[in-house]
């Protein structure tokens, strides 16, 4: 696919440099030519320098011939202008970063008007993340698939599990819970496992299941799902303002803690009565322990600093059981960071490459019926969802029949609405739409999945 990138900050980059990566023609613009020159210095692409929202800039990068066109300046006023334009000329598609709270409740009308075919809000999507992992304390990652209604979870097994020390039939029999383990990330291994693979101290999960059942299956495996009642926010930013607007709605009791007084009053007046937001340095002990980060059921570190967000999570580790979340923007010292006992980590401008990433690939792929497509296991997997054609070599034999490739896995048949996980003697039939994982690569079409005849 031809696709421009318009604006080339953080996120900007990570978007280009995936979808580089990933062998499409990519052409970046940006307003500094300092950034430009070093982002098309590092990453081997097209570029061009001017301002992104004009016609004439756009039609010199080629725009009546691209596939789409990705506006992710800082100005949400100007990404719309963008797209508009590029819509005008020719683009097939365009996407836009909207962060305004304010866009927040005409967004539909926005994206109809503009021709938008998705808008992405990097400070919601990564609030979203974090509020699907405060529903489950024990997850380390959480994905959704069939509208919300089948979830991956990624779990990390620890001393005292049920689940170590034994193959994965036997553990999951004694349970009685209707899940299926679709990945198993151990080390910088990642295992598409069977019924005989065996669980070890340390591994890392990912379990696929209804939200109904995975509520049991935490249940049933004594693991950690006490509901999450209060939770500390350490950073006034604007993924804070989302966050505390979706736990209040989860019910979750809610304070948000930042130094800046302007910042204060303007949290206080879009969050009303709902979050206690105070006005303090977060970074300070006292004040910590003042507002009662030991009794805490969750401690997320927000500020602008990596520095600061890791060590007050080491240190709310310290004085609490709370679920510690904790963002880091910086890409650069990843393999030091997670070894660091800080909770989960949560990377904005990797969330939002995700979702765009997702999205094209989804669109690439869409004669092949893809629904949806996501990194799962810590990116040692993919999980795809398709919607089986009528001419795929899928239909007619039995899973237990089927020569799938090694180490792909079909894991949840959805059929008119009704969700199972499938056993060898199920068959796949058209129009299912079914979820499968793999850690192999450069599978595409839903028979790609099976070996060759």
């Amino acid at each position: 696919m031809k696709i421009i990138v318009v604006g080339c900050g953080k996120i900007g980059r990570t978007i280009a440099e995936q979808l580089n990566n990933e062998n499409h023609e990519v052409i970046i613009i940006d307003n500094d030519r300092d950034i430009v020159e070093q982002v098309s210095s590092e990453i081997d692409l097209m570029s061009m320098v001017g301002n992104g929202a004009t016609y004439n800039v756009l039609k010199q990068a080629g725009v009546a011939k691209a596939d789409l066109v990705i506006a992710v300046t800082p100005e949400d006023e100007v990404n719309m202008l963008c797209c508009l334009i590029a819509k005008k000329i020719g683009a097939k598609h365009t996407i836009a970063r909207i962060r305004n709270p304010e866009y927040a409740e005409e967004i539909d009308y926005i994206k109809d008007e503009l021709g938008l075919s998705m808008y992405l809000n990097p400070e919601r999507a990564t609030a979203n993340e974090i509020a699907k992992l405060l529903r489950f304390p024990s997850a380390i990652e959480v994905d959704t698939f069939a509208k919300g209604r089948i979830e991956i979870l990624n779990i990390e097994l620890k001393e005292g599990s049920h689940l170590t020390n034994s193959t994965i039939s036997e553990s999951f029999k004694k349970l009685k819970s209707h899940v299926l383990v679709c990945a198993v990330r151990r080390g910088d291994e990642t295992f598409i496992p069977d019924g005989s693979f065996e669980l070890k101290l340390g591994d890392k999960v990912s379990i696929l299941a209804s939200s109904y059942n995975m509520d049991e299956f935490f249940h049933n495996a004594h693991i950690q799902d006490t509901r999450i009642k209060n939770a500390m926010i350490v950073g006034g930013g604007m993924i804070a303002f989302y966050l505390a607007e979706m736990l209040v709605k989860a019910g979750i009791t809610t304070k948000i803690i930042e130094r800046d007084e302007e910042r204060c009053e303007e949290l206080s007046t879009m969050l009303g009565n709902s979050v206690e937001v105070i006005c303090g340095d977060g970074t300070d002990k006292l004040v910590l322990e003042e507002e009662g980060l030991s009794s805490e059921g969750a401690f997320v570190a927000l500020t602008n600093i990596d520095e600061e967000n890791i060590m007050l999570s080491l240190y709310a580790k310290t004085v609490s059981k709370a679920k510690a979340i904790t963002k880091i923007d910086h890409m650069a010292f990843t393999n030091i960071v997670d070894k660091l006992n800080i909770g989960v980590k949560i990377y904005p401008k990797e969330i939002a490459a995700e979702y765009i990433i997702s999205y094209v690939r989804a669109k690439q792929n869409s004669y092949n019926k893809i629904e949806a497509l996501y990194r799962i296991a810590e990116g040692g997997a993919e999980a795809f969802e398709f919607r089986v054609p009528a001419n795929s070599r899928m239909i007619g034999p039995t899973l237990a029949e089927l020569k799938l490739k090694k180490n792909v896995l079909v894991c949840s048949i959805n059929r008119y609405g009704n969700i199972y996980t499938p056993k060898g003697s199920d068959t796949i039939q058209e129009g299912d739409i079914i979820i499968i994982v793999t850690t192999l690569s450069g599978l595409s079409a839903l028979d790609d999945f099976l070996e060759d005849e």
